[in-house]
């Protein structure tokens, strides 16, 4: 049985691997780090974190707990090594991103059935089953080479990542630490606004230097993942109510609920790193340092990673990928990952898995199995292949995505019961794909 090629070793193209190597099929990994790096991208290792170190969060009671539930019961390798490597988040799973990494790229390279290739693709292989996995940063050259086969052109959005200060650098005389409502502990650095110094930092973002968008690419922000200043731009109460909302906080020092909370997340094990949580930005870099410095707490603050931009790529799947995630008119050719046109880590990497297991069953003749739609992971593929909107847009996973309930049931008691049904519709599913 000839081996199954995956291009690309980032969390999606990781997970196909392992799926199918655990399954006793033969993969080989191409990988083009550490030869060439896309502009996002700084790390040799596999399934490099360059946005968010969270995978959100863990609990039933949300559509992303769900997802992270069933990928747990198929055996996911990046979630087993997220929770191996977990930081304190509250009831969000984050990870250490430079030990998560590693370990994800020692697994692979261990395994006797995986062949890893350092080296760019350029093209599709013209012969064997392959699973492209290239992410949300496809190269140009292979990117051509997808738009040859699709006939039309790219969709693609602007992603921005958030900036990293150190802990040393934050001043806990004006922060403080505690989670949303006090779950989950002391998880959370919390800046406290007032309602003047919060105007003037909106006052302050809307008037700051942004890096120009290149003549020939035309922007399409995803709602998910907005830049803070584009937030910002829509009113100016608008971080408030969003990113900023200060719902669940409670100052120590006043005893009283801030106007507006800046929290930031724990980034590593030591916590000497925390990440500006909902701050993706495209400000230029010493914009980023003036502005963000008006952040009560952060007037010192060393930022080791600023924020940057990056394109993300995915195809138009309704029209293009069956359920299968194989492409309608070329079988032998599976895509896995953001390029699909799901958005998020555990999204991108349920795509991976299913595009693995979907695979492996093509090489041995059998048909593929498809998730039921009242699972998390067949929501997600009935979108992304029977979206009707126009034009196609990536989509996190999330409760509205779910066929409905009978019955009136609302708020927790629905959310409970959406859960209740994927996972035990899983159950008879996951015998199906172990094949």
């Amino acid at each position: 049985m000839d081996p199954i090629t995956i291009i690309g070793a980032g969390l999606a193209g990781c997970e196909a691997a392992w799926q199918i190597a655990k399954r006793g099929g033969e993969v080989i990994l191409y990988e083009m780090k550490p030869e060439f790096y896309s502009p996002a991208h700084r790390s040799p290792f596999f399934a490099e974190l360059v946005c968010s170190n969270s995978f959100k969060s863990e609990s039933i009671e949300n559509a992303s707990g769900i997802l992270k539930e069933e990928m747990r019961q198929l055996e996911s390798l990046i979630l087993k090594v997220a929770k191996e490597t977990k930081v304190p988040a509250g009831d969000s799973l984050a990870v250490d991103r430079e030990i998560f990494s590693k370990e994800i790229t020692q697994v692979l390279e261990n395994l006797k059935n995986v062949e890893v290739i350092r080296q760019e693709v350029t093209s599709i292989p013209k012969e064997g089953i392959t699973i492209i996995a290239t992410g949300p940063l496809t190269s140009e050259a292979l990117s051509q080479e997808i738009q040859k086969l699709t006939g039309t052109c790219h969709l693609f959005f602007y992603d921005a990542i958030s900036p990293i200060v150190t802990a040393d650098s934050i001043n806990f005389q004006k922060a403080f630490k505690f989670s949303r409502y006090g779950k989950g502990g002391e998880d959370y650095v919390n800046c406290p606004m007032d309602k003047e110094k919060y105007y003037q930092f909106v006052e302050a973002l809307n008037g700051a230097e942004k890096v120009p968008t290149r003549h020939f690419e035309k922007r399409h922000l995803f709602e998910g993942c907005l830049p803070i200043e584009e937030m910002a731009s829509r009113g100016k109460d608008t971080l408030a109510h969003g990113p900023l909302k200060p719902v669940g906080l409670i100052d120590p020092k006043t005893g009283r609920q801030p106007f507006a909370v800046v929290q930031l997340r724990q980034e590593d094990r030591f916590e000497t790193l925390f990440n500006l949580v909902g701050f993706q930005t495209r400000l230029k870099h010493e914009e980023q340092k003036r502005v963000f410095r008006m952040i009560p707490g952060l007037e010192h603050a060393e930022f080791v990673r600023l924020g940057s931009t990056h394109r993300n790529t995915f195809i138009d799947s309704p029209r293009w990928l069956r359920e299968s995630l194989q492409m309608k008119d070329h079988p032998d050719l599976f895509l896995a990952g953001q390029i699909t046109g799901v958005e998020g880590y555990m999204e991108s990497t349920a795509m991976g898995l299913l595009s693995g297991i979907n695979a492996h069953r093509y090489t041995k003749g059998m048909a593929p199995v498809v998730p039921p739609r009242t699972t998390a992971m067949g929501a997600l593929i009935y979108y992304i292949t029977h979206s009707i909107t126009l034009p196609f847009q990536p989509m996190n996973i999330n409760f509205g995505l779910f066929p409905p309930l009978s019955g009136k049931s609302r708020g927790r008691e629905k959310r409970l019961l959406l859960a209740e049904r994927a996972l035990k519709e899983l159950g008879s599913w996951k015998e199906r794909s172990e094949g």
